[in-house]
């Protein structure tokens, strides 16, 4: 089984940067790849980010060029590097963690991490 936690979220003055990180515990896999997902207040849940088990990225338009996404495979360890914030970036940010264990492909979701951007 697999355990993912979160940090890295908190309050930023717009134009501030954060780094998220989602910290997978366990033994026995690797990952497989990653998706950032944000939901804002009163909205849907919308996916950010995503990275493939290759290090293949795609961002949402709303944040292409501002974050990056990557993966340390020797701490188990995804992140989520936020450049010059918006306000409009507020929202509870997830990670989804796709975990290859002897072939098996699961995916499991970290504890959401608050963001919130304002002056």
């Amino acid at each position: 089984q697999v355990q993912l936690v979160g940090s890295g979220g908190g309050l930023v003055q717009p134009g501030g940067s954060l780094r998220l990180s989602c910290a997978a515990s366990g033994s026995g896999f690797s990952i497989n790849g990653v998706d950032w997902f944000r939901q804002a207040p009163g909205k849907q849940r919308e996916l950010v980010a995503a990275m493939t088990s290759r290090g293949k990225t795609n961002h949402a338009d709303s944040v292409k060029g501002r974050f990056t996404s990557s993966v340390d495979n020797a701490k188990n360890t995804v992140y989520l590097q936020m450049n010059s914030l918006k306000p409009e970036d507020t929202a509870v940010y997830y990670c989804y963690v796709k975990v290859d264990t002897w072939g098996v492909i699961d995916g499991y979701w970290g504890n959401g991490t608050p963001v919130t951007v304002s002056s």
